[in-house]
């Protein structure tokens, strides 16, 4: 697994066969990044779930302002760590998604893009959705990226548009758009 594009291009990144990930394919990144690259340059962005972080590291490679990625399991944040090793303006929150939402309301931080991969057995991916609007964490027009295998995503419609959908074998990848 490697950075695709940018700045980090071909940094490779560790994290592949840990129990409880699903590092996002090469050909699934490639294509989703070709759908938000007009949306990427000096945003602020949020990789909840992040994993590998392999999301917010190619956003940042591609010209993101910043992101901060937040994951609760110690054998991630081991792995994330290495992985943002080198990568600049990278902030790492190493807790329960809802207390680092909470924590960057009060650091009065709005993202431009969000990146939601929330393990799927969990079915956390509406609560994450529900929590981030209800906190105003979002800047008008910012993007969300859900990837889900069953659990759909449920957006007030008043609030928030379907820019694209699409299907990678079990896994189903929704942007919205914050209006």
């Amino acid at each position: 697994m490697r950075v695709i594009s940018g700045k980090y291009k071909g940094k490779k990144l560790d994290g592949f066969g840990i129990p409880g990930t699903r590092p996002t394919m090469d050909r699934v990144k490639e294509s989703l990044f070709g759908s938000i690259q007009n949306d990427i340059k000096d945003s602020v962005v949020l990789d909840l779930f992040a994993g590998t972080g392999s999301l917010g590291i190619e956003a940042l490679s591609n010209g993101a302002k910043k992101c901060f990625f937040v994951d609760s399991s110690s054998s991630i944040e081991r792995v994330l760590k290495k992985n943002l090793d080198g990568i600049e303006n990278a902030y790492l929150l190493a807790m329960d998604y809802q207390l680092a939402l909470e924590r960057l309301k009060r650091d009065n931080i709005k993202f431009h893009l969000v990146f939601l991969d929330p393990p799927y057995h969990l079915n956390l991916l509406n609560a994450a959705i529900r929590k981030i609007a209800s906190l105003d964490l979002l800047a008008r027009g910012a993007l969300i990226v859900c990837e889900f295998d069953s659990e759909v995503p449920i957006v007030d419609e008043s609030k928030f548009t379907l820019k694209k959908s699409k299907k990678y074998g079990d896994k189903n990848i929704f942007i919205y758009k914050f209006e």
